[in-house]
């Protein structure tokens, strides 16, 4: 596990900022597969689709971990905000800004937007698996410690080792990375079926959300609950399940 990958001069490469890059990059990348095999001819807006949704990706991980999960922290550190390096990206505020924003674009191209949503989920949850690999090498978002032998130690230069120390650690990354990849699989599966427009996105959001309220059991990297009740990522999965299955049940008796 390597932080930093080479320097030049004084000024580091990240391994977080190069996977977090690859995740968007390989992302767009099956976005456009799958758009060119549907033959609609959407494949030639997804590279915009693509970057606008990467940025604001970004823009809406950050702002979500800090306002969701570290204000505490950063209203007195406000200049800190943007230091994403430091940690605190969260991937629920990732998916609500890239969809937004990505949604906001082709809907301005004319594009089926809910069509466009079941084509590209795949890709999504193939951008998070490869994003949860950057948390893994930047140690920024981690398990509690598992009392035990069993556990990922991290390097003395990581978020988790300043919170844990040489506590073995639940490695709650890696089974969201791997999940993620399962769900993958689950969606192409589903799309060979005989769906509803708008069914494969619910079901990502739907499979997503039941990984992450499992997971969010073993997370260490915060602890307050929202309401008393649970996690924030808890409690926003929670409520994004139950509006998307909602949504996925809605559709079926539609069709009906």
């Amino acid at each position: 596990m390597h932080q930093y990958l080479f320097f030049v001069g004084d000024f580091p490469i990240r391994a977080y900022g190069v996977v977090l890059s690859l995740s968007i990059i390989l992302a767009t990348g099956a976005g456009y597969f799958f758009a060119k095999v549907d033959g609609r001819g959407y494949e030639k807006f997804l590279i915009d689709i693509g970057l606008i949704g990467g940025f604001f990706g970004l823009l809406g991980a950050r702002l979500w971990d800090v306002f969701f999960f570290d204000w505490n922290y950063y209203h007195n550190h406000l200049t800190e905000i943007l230091n994403v390096w430091q940690g605190g990206m969260a991937v629920q505020g990732g998916i609500v800004g890239g969809v937004l924003a990505g949604g906001i674009f082709a809907k301005s191209k004319n594009l089926d937007v809910i069509h466009l949503a079941d084509l590209l989920a795949p890709a999504i949850i193939l951008g998070q698996a490869l994003g949860r690999c950057a948390n893994l090498l930047n140690g920024d978002a981690f398990g509690a410690p598992t009392g035990s032998s069993f556990g990922i130690i991290y390097p003395e230069t990581t978020l988790a080792f300043r919170t844990y120390g040489e506590q073995p650690l639940w490695p709650a990354e890696v089974w969201e990375c791997q999940l993620d990849i399962v769900i993958f699989a689950l969606l192409l599966i589903f799309r060979s079926t005989n769906y509803v427009r708008g069914q494969c996105f619910c079901l990502y959001v739907m499979l997503y959300s039941a990984a992450r309220f499992f997971l969010e059991n073993f997370r260490g990297d915060y602890n307050d609950l929202a309401f008393g009740i649970l996690k924030s990522a808890q409690l926003t999965a929670a409520i994004a399940f139950i509006i998307f299955f909602g949504a996925f049940i809605f559709l079926s008796l539609r069709r009906k």
